[in-house]
């Protein structure tokens, strides 16, 4: 049998406690060496070149330079998979944009519990950056302008549902601020702790010509809005009368997510048929995947994001494998795909 090898892991975080207690408890795992830990950047650039880390945590609020500006100098010389561990803060999201794969809150308080969960959440996305392929972001932006009208559509499409994990904060950020009021509803799930969705979906509102809000149930399906499913809840799509309403509902996970892109698709399968689109985008498992061939089996039309562009080809991969994409789209390109899909 062929050993697997270890990932060795660099700790940044100017917190000593902190640093001994991450050191000690993801050395416990039998995939993970904690090669070193550093306090700022600075001590973590030496680390770099000394010990060569397969993924980094980093902590965003350090002295002298913060994990931000740390991001940005890095990757460009070292694209190494990064986890930031962070307390709740919009900075986790300009950490994504700087480059970050993923990220983790710190637990709040001394619950034993809330810490358990912590490590084992860090330790999964650990091992899930090792996968990632760390994106240029110059090349991210070339194609950045907002789609304006210009042609008529195909297809009477009254929603559009989207499904990401991993690198799906970006992904979103680089479709919908591409789109133009006139677009059907949009429904997103995002793999994203509580707390984190509203932050996001107020973010993407402040950037797009969208509006864009945490759901909430009770709230309308309309032209011009789209929906981010809150974390820690799934999210359904119901009709009543001639309206698309959204249910937000606690539940066990589905293919270990709550909320569980799955369970958003299958209910756009049963209530739209052929007058939706559904999208899933890059991320890691295969959540989705069987929503996404529900949807098709009752006449959606269905994209998914290609291998390039994805910073983990999982969920994409898995829901083409199964027959469930017509079409992959490179993520620049996806947002005018959308548009010629569908009627403004």
């Amino acid at each position: 049998m062929i050993n697997q090898r270890k990932l060795k892991v660099l700790i940044v975080d100017d917190s000593i406690v902190f640093r001994q207690m991450l050191a000690k408890r993801l050395s416990e795992d039998k995939g993970i060496e904690v090669v070193a830990t550093a306090s700022n950047p600075y001590e973590a650039r030496d680390k770099i070149l000394q010990y060569h880390p397969h993924v980094i945590t980093l902590d965003v609020e350090m002295p002298r330079m913060n994990g931000i500006e740390f991001l940005k100098k890095l990757m460009p010389q070292y694209p190494i998979p990064t986890v930031v561990v962070s307390s709740v803060s919009e900075n986790v999201f300009n950490a994504l944009n700087a480059g970050a794969v993923d990220f983790v809150s710190k637990p709040q308080g001394v619950d034993p519990k809330a810490r358990e969960q912590f490590i084992n959440e860090l330790i999964l996305k650990i091992k899930i950056a090792s996968t990632a392929k760390i994106l240029n972001k110059n090349a991210s932006l070339e194609s950045g302008a907002v789609i304006t009208s210009q042609t008529r559509q195909k297809r009477d499409i009254k929603m559009i549902a989207i499904g990401a994990s991993t690198g799906g904060t970006e992904a979103l950020y680089n479709i919908l601020t591409k789109l133009p009021p006139t677009m059907p509803g949009i429904v997103i799930v995002q793999h994203m702790p509580p707390v984190f969705t509203k932050m996001y979906a107020e973010r993407l509102n402040s950037a797009c010509l969208l509006e864009v809000k945490e759901a909430e149930t009770g709230d309308i399906v309309l032209p011009g809005k789209a929906f981010i499913a809150p974390g820690g809840l799934h999210m359904k799509i119901k009709k009543a009368g001639t309206q698309f309403v959204i249910e937000c509902f606690k539940g066990e996970k589905v293919n270990g997510h709550c909320p569980s892109v799955d369970v958003l698709f299958h209910s756009v399968a049963d209530h739209l048929g052929d007058q939706a689109l559904g999208i899933i985008l890059t991320g890691m498992g295969y959540d989705g995947a069987k929503g996404l061939l529900a949807m098709k089996k009752k006449g959606s039309m269905t994209l998914g994001q290609d291998e390039k562009s994805c910073v983990v080809y999982g969920m994409p991969k898995v829901a083409f494998n199964i027959g469930a994409v017509e079409k992959q789209i490179p993520l620049n390109n996806m947002a005018e795909a959308i548009y010629k899909l569908v009627t403004p």
